[in-house]
């Protein structure tokens, strides 16, 4: 039958519609169970391991037993194209499973204190031994932060981006990336000392009677110092993506380069910048460092980020898995639980805008 007649009868021509030996599903099977069980017997028969490290043997033992099986069975030709597609299909299983764990891990221990107090109350004048307590003052805290970090990185880095991908050329915006490039590498806990040197020891005593502050403000300076240079290089990539022929016929047109960028460019590489903000929100709503070095850390709720200490869910982590009351790891995990779901819902919430706004 020749290629036409076949497409003719409806039958496509693909790997799996060739007529050929293949290896029987019972023999794939067995080839993990005996792997499994050798890399079993050699872990715990030598004392060398646990349940992780079999896993992980016994992985490498079914690919080696697979590719000899699949050998004998479909040829040398086939079997190699199993191996790969297996190895493929275990590395990804790999890669899922830490991310379940950590879930998984998160909602059983988080679940416990997911009630009114710990969302309504602070830790103010909460003892050692008293089961209540909550993280309201730390969710209000992270809030503020992460939102004033928001409206000063975004705009910024956006900005930044657009100059380097649409305008920039020369040495100037090669000196621009490079910083930016070494600014995505920066530790947080250099960006706080930086703000702490800065905003808080010499900028903040000017408004205060020439006593330096603590404030939620500051932490929020910290987070944009590591927010943008995520957002400059996620939006850069994505600028780059549009099609050139799109500036074209907006120019041909007679568009302002100004008015291609706002009316076109912008909202065709918007689902990725999206994605580039809401990394960079992540990062900087996970952050303890900077919080905890310029903004101290507070027990109480503060509604004013420009004034006093304030906490956050991360900082309220840190301190809670340190503390000695036998009450702080459920209060650790559940705002644990809490910062991903925060974060889970920005992300969420922050897609479906880009997908309603962005260029059809």
């Amino acid at each position: 039958m020749s290629l036409l007649e076949s497409e003719a009868a409806g039958v496509v021509m693909t790997p799996d519609h060739i007529r050929s030996k293949r290896l029987p599903l019972l023999t794939n099977l067995g080839v993990a169970a005996a792997a499994l069980v050798a890399a079993a017997a050699i872990v715990f028969g030598f004392g060398i391991g646990g349940w992780v490290l079999v896993v992980v043997l016994g992985t490498a033992f079914y690919l080696a037993g697979l590719y000899a099986a699949a050998t004998r069975v479909e040829g040398r030709r086939a079997a190699r194209n199993r191996f790969w597609q297996t190895l493929i299909y275990t590395a990804c299983i790999l890669a899922v499973l830490p991310l379940a764990a950590v879930v998984w891990t998160l909602v059983t221990k988080g679940v416990a204190r997911l009630d009114g107090d710990f969302f309504g109350t602070s830790m103010n004048n909460i003892g050692a031994r008293d089961p209540d307590g909550g993280a309201y003052h730390a969710i209000v805290g992270t809030l503020m932060q992460v939102g004033l970090a928001t409206l000063m990185a975004v705009p910024l880095g956006v900005l930044g981006a657009i100059y380097l991908v649409e305008y920039g050329r020369g040495r100037f915006a090669l000196t621009v990336r490079f910083f930016v490039d070494v600014m995505t590498g920066i530790p947080s806990i250099v960006a706080g000392l930086f703000i702490l040197a800065f905003w808080v020891l010499l900028v903040s005593p000017i408004f205060n009677n020439g006593t330096p502050r603590f404030s939620g403000f500051a932490a929020s300076l910290a987070l944009t110092v590591l927010m943008l240079p995520t957002i400059v290089r996620s939006t850069e990539e994505m600028l780059r993506l549009v099609p050139g022929p799109l500036r074209e016929g907006a120019y041909a047109l007679g568009v302002p380069q100004w008015k291609t960028i706002l009316k076109v460019v912008l909202p065709t590489a918007l689902p990725g910048i999206v994605t580039g903000v809401m990394l960079a929100v992540a990062r900087a709503a996970g952050e303890t460092a900077p919080v905890l070095l310029v903004a101290g850390g507070a027990a109480a709720i503060n509604f004013d980020p420009f004034a006093g200490n304030q906490s956050s869910l991360a900082l309220f982590v840190y301190q809670q898995a340190g503390d000695a009351s036998k009450y702080a790891p459920q209060r650790a995990w559940t705002a644990a639980l809490t910062l991903v779901a925060l974060v889970l819902a920005l992300t969420i919430a922050a897609k479906l805008l880009a997908r309603r706004n962005r260029l059809s």
